[in-house]
């Protein structure tokens, strides 16, 4: 019961950042991109420090240095991609410009849905192995959807959608969380080997995003400045995530 009540509260914390964007519309436009890139800069941090310092470790110790956890590993990377590819799923942690603008709304609805769908799954796994664990998986996710739902409501602004109807459409698709989590909730309770299964492809999520997905966008930044206080912004993340896994010893 532990693990649900705990499930439910970190989906619900995290769904409740879809609402975010609402925090931001009173920012001076020219401001906005220089916080995002050390938003984005700390997930990649936490998102990095939770698949190498919890997720990859917790997987080889649960299910051994074998074949199969490398596979799985593998297929969480793969699975990011294919969403990507074929969903048409983009993250949006710039502010949308004429050149970044989502040429279907609906697309990005699905898409983030689809997205939303899958972290409650991946935080549901990690609180049925340990709390710390899941503590720890929902940080890195919150971290990462900060940026990614500032990047939805800024699409759905461009699309001509009013700030009530940009925030309801973030909020609605950010629900999916919950039948994720439910999902992963229910077969754990059949099979218990299920959440095992989920750590190492959400290492391979969480490796794929950060290195793929992310570290792309800050790579755009070339002032040293600004390119200083992205790499403390890294180091930031991951040393959270080192403090949390020293926490649990």
């Amino acid at each position: 019961m532990s693990a649900w009540l705990y499930t439910l509260l970190s989906v619900a914390l995290a769904s409740s950042i879809s609402l975010i964007g609402v925090f931001f519309v009173s920012i001076n436009k020219k401001n906005l991109p220089k916080l995002l890139i050390l938003l984005v800069s700390f997930a990649v941090g936490a998102l990095f420090g939770d698949a190498f310092i919890h997720l990859l470790p917790e997987s080889f110790e649960k299910l051994g240095s074998n074949l199969s956890t490398s596979l799985l590993i593998l297929s969480g990377i793969f699975i990011f991609f294919i969403l990507e590819k074929f969903i048409r799923w983009r993250h949006f942690h710039i502010p949308t410009s004429e050149s970044h603008i989502h040429p279907l709304v609906t697309m990005n609805i699905i898409g983030d849905g689809a997205h939303n769908f899958i972290d409650g799954m991946l935080i549901a796994a990690s609180y049925l192995i340990s709390i710390p664990l899941g503590m720890a998986t929902t940080l890195a996710i919150i971290l990462h959807e900060i940026p990614q739902e500032l990047g939805n409501f800024g699409v759905f602004l461009h699309a001509g959608l009013s700030i009530k109807k940009a925030l309801l459409y973030n909020f609605l698709s950010a629900l999916t969380a919950f039948l994720g989590a439910f999902v992963s909730l229910i077969i754990a309770t059949g099979d218990t080997q299920f959440a095992l299964y989920l750590l190492p492809i959400t290492a391979g999520g969480f490796i794929y995003i950060a290195g793929s997905d992310l570290m792309p966008e800050i790579q755009h930044e070339t002032k040293s400045s600004t390119s200083i206080y992205q790499f403390i912004s890294i180091i930031a993340g991951i040393f959270i995530m080192a403090l949390l896994a020293l926490a649990e010893k």
